[in-house]
């Protein structure tokens, strides 16, 4: 059954809105963050309007339900990805701090000087820089696995470099900017063979496709709600419960604790030892409400419907003189075209566009060596979701022919 896009766009209150121009509204920006459905701004409201208060402590009524609420929410996340118990589901700030836990924590228990992580080419910065400071302090060695010329990895180099029996295989399931679905399963099942545990960057793909973290077999899968309908400032680190039990606690404070004196403590239990603090109580209630809007929709025709906008966007983008694409085909990646327009800046792309309301991204996506791979220092990036259209995409191609007009 396909999506009804022009009822779904209802659930959204920006797409109703002009710019300053006058222009309707038309994002195609979602891979840098989604727009968020009414259901989810509403949560978050009423949690401050009728249950403000802290967690975990008071046995008051708003306590108890500010408690139930946010626990409640982990429990249907857990369920979204099919952990085999909330107590792995760990609430962070966003994708990049449950990177940096994982590396903080495990690693730094785990890993010594001479030991191999290997990641990828096409990395976004968060699963780059935690490994970068790791090398640094501690010597480990650092492998990439290669990107080919249409964008996917070179898994006959991945196995070369799993003879070396990494202690860690670090990856994005799906890359930020060419868009491509990395065969996430194989992979793993390739490095755990190899002795070695995994770490799945999944900020792009929750929010795209259904993902079954048993399935899969991930050690630790780490992503954001706001790229998936949810509020900007939490995340979730999903972990087997049987290395997060022998973890150290990545923050100290309150609420990671079951006991502290004057000269020592005793970490709490999961998932509240990775929890320190008051958390993002009201974001975790409306990461629920995103979490329950994607379910009702249904995971799998929200991808069905972002392949056919994909593959339509990319042949439409293609019939554009002077235009070049960057990643696999529609049938290999999710709803991203990265692109550059021959001798025209993407910021200048991006600028345009805006003109008739257009939102891309232009940049180099915090993939940098990704675009030092292919020669180049920015793209223009349009990204869907289950709210754009095909005639969005017509519009942000007549929106290209101008900006080509515009310089000769």
């Amino acid at each position: 059954m396909t999506l009804n896009v022009n009822e779904i766009r209802k659930d959204f209150p920006i797409l109703a809105r002009e710019t300053q121009n006058g222009a309707r509204v038309i994002y195609l920006d979602s891979t840098a963050t989604s727009q968020k459905p009414a259901r989810v701004i509403e949560a978050m409201n009423d949690y401050y309007r009728r249950s403000n208060a802290n967690i975990h402590r008071g046995v008051h009524t708003l306590a108890e339900e500010a408690t139930a609420m946010y626990e409640g929410a982990r429990e249907r996340i857990a369920k979204f990805i099919n952990a085999a118990s909330s107590r792995e589901v760990i609430y962070t700030r966003n994708t990049t701090e449950s990177i940096n836990l994982v590396a903080y924590s495990w690693a730094r228990a785990n890993l010594k000087a001479g030991d191999l992580v290997i990641l990828t080419e096409m990395e976004h910065h968060s699963n780059l820089v935690p490994w970068h400071i790791l090398q640094m302090e501690r010597g480990i060695e650092l492998e990439f696995i290669p990107v080919t010329e249409d964008g996917l990895l070179d898994l006959e180099t991945y196995k070369t470099l799993l003879d070396r029996r990494p202690k860690l295989v670090s990856f994005t399931h799906m890359s930020n900017v060419l868009g491509t679905f990395n065969p996430a399963a194989e992979i793993i099942r390739l490095a755990h063979a190899a002795g070695a545990i995994t770490l799945v960057d999944g900020a792009q793909s929750v929010p795209h496709l259904k993902v079954d973290v048993q399935a899969l077999d991930a050690d630790f899968y780490a992503f954001s709600a706001h790229k998936m309908c949810g509020p900007t400032g939490i995340g979730v680190l999903y972990g087997k419960s049987a290395l997060l039990d022998a973890m150290p606690p990545f923050l100290g404070g309150g609420d990671m604790i079951k006991e502290v004196k004057l000269r020592s403590f005793r970490a709490n239990t999961l998932p509240h030892k990775f929890e320190a603090g008051t958390p993002a109580i009201a974001e975790a209630v409306g990461f629920g409400a995103a979490v329950d809007y994607l379910s009702a929709v249904g995971m799998e025709r929200i991808a069905a419907h972002e392949h056919e906008v994909t593959e339509y966007a990319l042949d439409r983008l293609e019939e554009i003189p002077g235009v070049k694409l960057f990643g696999p085909s529609a049938d290999k990646k999710g709803g991203v075209a990265a692109f550059t327009l021959d001798g025209i800046h993407p910021h200048d792309v991006a600028q345009i566009l805006d003109k008739d309301g257009i939102a891309v991204r232009a940049g180099h996506h915090c993939a940098q060596p990704l675009h030092e791979k292919f020669g180049i220092q920015a793209t223009s990036r349009a990204s869907f979701y289950l709210y754009n259209t095909k005639e969005e995409v017509d519009l942000l191609v007549n929106g290209l022919y101008k900006v080509k007009e515009m310089f000769g």
